[in-house]
């Protein structure tokens, strides 16, 4: 099991950035993945980055070009810095940690919302 506490959500304007942070603490087994996934209300959640430890990346198609997930491994800390920021960007995000970049784990963080005005 691992504590995931996520900060830095907000409201920021169409074609602005956020830059979000999630702290991991506890079994770093269960950190060998660390993403992000999003949910808007009546929406699925979905999955938005997630990085390995040793730094294999996935994205969702919506936020290439725009999103970009980094991760300190000393700090136990991913980051999700998010440029060029649309309304249908707004949603909840959740910190996710697993072994696996192909799935999401099982430990999540309590959310931080994003909202983006146009």
């Amino acid at each position: 099991q691992v504590q995931l506490v996520e900060s830095g959500g907000g409201l920021v304007q169409a074609g602005g950035s956020l830059r979000l942070s999630c702290a991991a603490s506890g079994s770093t087994g269960s950190s060998i993945a660390l993403g992000w996934y999003r949910q808007a209300p009546g929406k699925q959640r979905e999955l938005v980055a997630v990085i390995s430890i040793g730094g294999m990346t996935k994205y969702a198609d919506s936020v290439k070009g725009r999103f970009t997930i980094s991760r300190d491994n000393a700090k136990n800390t991913v980051y999700l810095q998010m440029n060029s920021l649309k309304p249908e960007d707004t949603a909840v995000y959740y910190c996710n940690g697993g072994t696996s970049i192909y799935r999401a784990g099982s430990n999540w963080g309590q959310g931080t919302q994003v909202t983006v005005s146009s």
